[in-house]
């Protein structure tokens, strides 16, 4: 029967081999990939998903309100959460077109 010693000397020399197996398998598989990428004239900005961001795409500024509280004067772009004077309207049974500017 083998000794602690020389199994735990089997399990690094294993655990190297695993190692080493594992980093030659990367390194495969990122060659295929970059073969790939060179072959279809790919680039990583391709493979993340999005679209690149242009200067016509980014936001240009304010946006004009499309809603106005008349009574109180107080107003909403239409963009984000509602205001809580548009919400308390809504609720009181108003809508939401009474308020278009």
């Amino acid at each position: 029967m083998s000794s602690i010693q020389d199994l735990m000397a089997q399990r690094a020399n294993i655990d190297r081999m695993i190692s080493e197996a594992q980093r030659d398998a990367r390194n495969g598989a990122v060659a295929k990939v970059k073969a790939l990428m060179a072959e279809h004239g790919l680039t990583s900005a391709d493979l993340s998903g999005r679209a690149p961001i242009s200067r016509a795409t980014k936001p240009t500024g304010k946006v004009a309100p499309k809603y106005r509280n008349n009574a109180t004067g107080d107003t909403w772009t239409g963009r984000g959460l509602q205001p809580n004077w548009l919400k308390a309207a809504l609720a009181g049974g108003a809508k939401i077109e009474d308020f278009m500017i």
